[in-house]
């Protein structure tokens, strides 16, 4: 799978000691199959340390889920589990590490969701309304790898390879902005979430050698775009 970290730099060696604590998951290193979630994350981190942020892309090896040696934990929505498991590791008289768990997958209490978490623990909404709200709320998606075994599952992709496929990625969701009329976010969302994407991110094809523009005829055929 591949996913990204969004911070105020490039990332290429991981160091859990440099992680926060009292985050959703615990200490941990933070990655999403999101990638403009990612790219929120850079640009904000980066508004606070003064820098453009960048976004960190690395291949995460789902067998992990699986693995017989890591212990993992996966929320495949806002649950009531969920909220309970991000309301313990959230607070601060909690222990750095909350939980023992290597990997833990689930969606992301962003500023919203926050809030209203905050509202939860002051008693002024009760969990069952909590709950009815973020079952209409906009998917996220993170995963905290905790621990230095669970650092084994994930690998930084190549840097210049990455920078060839950032480089024709920018004008291509340029491109869709302007010519589809469409929202930075949803452009992006668009063309990374597409097939044509998944092709140019496997090494393998060599479509990092082509002209985005190439890459680009190859999104509108498949999105059928001059429908659009």
């Amino acid at each position: 799978m591949r996913v990204f970290h969004g911070s105020y730099a490039s990332v290429s060696e991981i160091d859990l000691t440099k992680g926060r604590s009292n985050l959703d998951f615990g200490k941990g290193f933070y990655v999403t199959k999101i990638r403009s979630q990612a790219e929120y994350w850079a640009a904000r981190t980066g508004r606070f340390h003064k820098t453009e942020g960048m976004v960190s892309e690395f291949e995460f090896y789902e067998n992990a889920f699986e693995h017989y040696e890591l212990k993992v934990l996966r929320f495949s929505s806002y649950t009531e589990q969920w909220l309970d498991f991000v309301v313990l590791n959230r607070n601060p008289k909690s222990p750095i590490s909350a939980h023992d768990y290597d990997i833990v997958e689930g969606p992301v209490a962003n500023d919203d969701v926050n809030d209203r978490i905050v509202d939860y623990l002051a008693g002024t909404v009760s969990k069952a309304d909590f709950l009815e709200e973020l079952a209409h709320h906009k998917p996220t998606h993170q995963i905290c790898l905790c621990t230095a075994r669970s650092l084994q599952m994930i690998e930084p992709i190549d840097k210049k390879y990455y920078i060839d496929v950032k480089h024709i990625s920018r004008p291509i969701i340029e491109k869709l902005i302007t010519e589809q009329n469409l929202e930075k976010y949803t452009a992006a969302d668009m063309f990374y979430n597409s097939k044509t994407f998944s092709k140019l991110s496997d090494k393998t094809t060599e479509l990092y050698k082509k002209q985005w523009m190439e890459i680009y005829d190859m999104l509108k055929k498949e999105l059928s775009l001059n429908k659009i």
